[in-house]
């Protein structure tokens, strides 16, 4: 006869599996941050309707601001580098929860309060930072969305401990 995991530990790991990526995908491309802009504006510029959007105006004076700062001060970019490998040790984090998640359900409720906090930062330093009051709500939705898998690993972790 075979054994077969429980459909929580399953759904944990499923989960766990998607938030990681999002944590790697945020990290590496935190790098390139002027190439990868740079060519979404050749993309959105090809539109012609696009090309006056207020997104786009304002994407190309982010872009304008990084080529700017990167010619004259190329280490500030070090800044965004660490942002990504912050990132990447994070998502290295959440491997422990992958393995034995009733053991280290702490992760799941760090990464909760983690996303609880990108809430404040988002809205408060983008606020002093002078960013759009609607990029901010786009930077508080990776909170809001980060918290939904972990929340709902969180419940299937109290489940799986129950068992």
């Amino acid at each position: 006869m075979t054994t077969s995991r429980p459909p929580s530990l399953q759904r944990i790991r499923i989960l766990l599996v998607i938030f990681i990526i999002g944590l790697v995908l945020s990290g590496v491309t935190a790098f390139p941050l002027a190439t990868e802009l740079g060519l979404l504006l050749q993309i959105l510029g090809a539109h012609p309707w696009l090309h006056q959007s207020a997104l786009f105006v304002y994407l190309a004076k982010i872009h304008s601001g990084l080529v700017d700062t990167y010619a004259k001060y190329p280490f500030v970019a070090y800044g965004t580098d660490w942002l990504a490998f912050a990132h990447l040790v994070i998502a290295v984090v959440f491997i422990g929860p992958l393995r034995d998640p009733v053991k280290n359900i702490w992760v799941i409720e760090f990464g909760m309060i983690a996303c609880v906090m990108v809430l404040p930062l988002a809205l408060c330093a983008g606020a002093v930072r002078e960013i759009p009051l609607g990029w901010r709500l786009v930077d508080c939705s990776f909170g809001v969305f980060g918290i939904i898998p972990l929340w709902l690993c969180h419940r299937e972790i109290h489940r799986l401990a129950k068992a």
